[in-house]
């Protein structure tokens, strides 16, 4: 099964986290890569990534930078450092050089070009500290009170029928919910 997942990267020109291990990326327990993730593979031995990580879609991790290459005859490169319990939000990239701390949540399309502390949530081209893990947690808990909060039967995991879709479509038309 692993070369076929392996073949199918690689005709689409990608690599599998596998491959990328095998090539001397390093990655902590609970790793979640999701759809589109490019890892560079080209310099992808200065990657080295925590615990409990999630890259959500079409998330870059890039340790080089072809910038002045044409005006050099060289490419910068730089480690890039994932610490532990992050979040990268959707269509975010991350530039060569960069430390993540640990507790950190990276708002989806954002471009990360310096490290980012412990126990923060950054956003933005740049990306900037926004808030506090803390205080932006503290502010989600408050909004689940009256919030709606689905359970695990409106997941695709639990083969959600097409009723609770559309009833969970119906109910969110004002606002925003939770689902687990």
């Amino acid at each position: 099964m692993n070369l076929i997942k392996e073949f199918i990267y690689r005709i689409r020109g990608e690599y599998t986290t596998e491959k990328l291990i095998r090539m001397g990326m390093k990655v902590g327990n609970h790793f979640e890569r999701l759809n589109g993730v490019i890892l560079d593979p080209s310099h992808c031995w200065l990657i080295e990534i925590g615990e409990n990580v999630t890259l959500a879609p079409r998330v870059h991790i890039l340790c080089h930078d072809a910038s002045t290459k044409n005006f050099l005859g060289y490419t910068k490169i730089g480690r890039v450092t994932i610490g532990n319990n992050v979040f990268v939000g959707a269509e975010t990239v991350i530039m060569p050089g960069v430390t993540i701390g640990n507790n950190v949540i990276i708002g989806a399309n954002s471009t990360v070009t310096h490290d980012v502390s412990d126990g923060v949530v950054v956003a933005g081209s740049p990306a900037k500290v926004i808030s506090t893990l803390d205080n932006y947690l503290t502010k989600e808990k408050k909004r689940m009170e009256s919030a709606l909060c689905y359970d695990e039967k409106y997941t695709l995991r639990q083969n959600i029928s097409m009723e609770k879709r559309m009833q969970q479509k119906e109910d969110l038309k004002d606002g925003i919910g939770y689902t687990i």
